[in-house]
């Protein structure tokens, strides 16, 4: 590949998309990591964004060895009872 087809790309998809392809990796990102890595300009925004298009983001609230807190996103598994309590909610509307 080279750095014009990646450059082509990276310009195909969205802000949200690769924020996406990140979490999907596995990897667990801050708020300032997700703005920085992908010029986001708030992250929360993106994450709900994510969470309204069905994918299931979690918040894990961390602290460091110096006690900084930080909130931590990443791809989860939801459970059964969100599922329930997803398809519930439509049935009522």
């Amino acid at each position: 590949m080279t750095i014009q087809s990646i450059k082509e790309k990276k310009s195909m998809t969205s802000k949200q998309d690769r924020v996406l392809v990140a979490l999907k990796e596995g990897q667990s990102l801050t708020a300032k990591q997700i703005e920085a890595r992908f010029g986001v300009g708030n992250a929360r925004s993106t994450v709900s964004a994510l969470r309204m298009k069905g994918f299931p983001v979690y918040a894990n609230r961390h602290v460091d060895t110096k006690g900084r807190r930080t909130t931590k996103y990443r791809l989860g598994t939801a459970s059964r009872a969100v599922i329930a309590a997803g398809y519930k909610a439509l049935a009522s509307a």
